[in-house]
């Protein structure tokens, strides 16, 4: 019959046992606060002594430099604040359309047996129809004007965030929805303390996506009928191979999905303090 070996003592260094560092801290990363700045300069840098060199043709890459003073020009005649300020109603507009109707329905499907048979067969079958391909059919039914691009932006939002509500709620933990119905708490109650803070980091995660589709479909729908707007510029610029004003544009719809990132940021980490 095997012996068993009786089980070591710690280690000890002197007169005291050997003490083992902490393992447990997890893998949330911690990011640096300067590392991505100092990446994105870097980057300009190179690409400003690439076009200062003349390495590539200014006309195909215009340098950051460039872009800068034509951005300036376009302030200073203030063709620029036009153009911003009837793309930003629009992405507003369509973002926050798209938003309600969609974190109503998403939780509708994700709560309710009759609500997820019906939704998720429209959301399947509908979710993959390019929405900009809508645009022409939304002009014949809202007529010529800001209906059917804000429509369009609120149908690319809509989806995304219905699906991303469903979601959250689906990954709930159901044992403490099991918990909550045990004690006997109204169901109002577990939507509102259970359900929707569960939820919540897939609502906001799906919040990051609707803003790059409402940003994507702003552009499509201004290229295909508008006046002014950032999509327009764009399109303008392009035909007459103003590539510094073309560059100002797309400068400025990167300056617009930075400024989104940064607040979905701050609601984060103020919403999710319980993570």
């Amino acid at each position: 019959m095997l012996e068993r070996s009786p089980a070591e003592p710690p280690e000890v260094v002197g007169t005291q046992a050997r003490k083992v560092p902490f393992r447990g801290g997890g893998f949330t990363p911690a990011a640096s606060r300067w590392a991505g700045w100092l990446a994105l300069a870097a980057a300009l840098g190179l690409w400003q002594l690439i076009g200062s060199f003349a390495l590539v043709n200014p006309l195909f890459l215009p340098t950051p430099l460039t872009i800068l003073r034509a951005l300036y020009r376009l302030a200073e005649s203030g063709a620029l604040w036009q153009h911003v300020s009837a793309s930003f109603v629009r992405i507003v507009s369509g973002w926050a359309l798209g938003t309600a109707t969609g974190i109503v329905v998403g939780f509708s499907i994700g709560l309710w047996r009759i609500a997820r048979s019906i939704g998720i067969t429209f959301v399947s079958a509908l979710f993959p129809i390019p929405k900009i391909a809508v645009l022409p059919l939304l002009i014949l039914w809202l007529g010529i004007g800001e209906q059917p691009k804000i429509a369009t932006i609120a149908l690319g939002v809509f989806f995304s965030t219905t699906i991303s509500v469903y979601s959250g709620v689906d990954a709930v933990p159901h044992n403490l929805i099991r918990m909550a119905q045990s004690f006997d708490v109204p169901f109002p109650t577990i939507v509102r303390r259970v359900i929707w803070p569960g939820a919540l980091p897939s609502i906001l995660a799906g919040f990051r996506i609707t803003a790059s589709v409402a940003l994507m479909l702003v552009v499509s729908a201004e290229m295909i009928g508008a006046e002014t707007g950032i999509g327009t510029f764009v399109l303008q610029a392009g035909n007459l191979m103003q590539t510094d004003q073309l560059m100002a544009g797309i400068l400025i719809l990167s300056l617009f999905g930075l400024a989104v990132g940064r607040l979905i940021s701050m609601l984060e980490a103020r919403l999710l303090r319980w993570r």
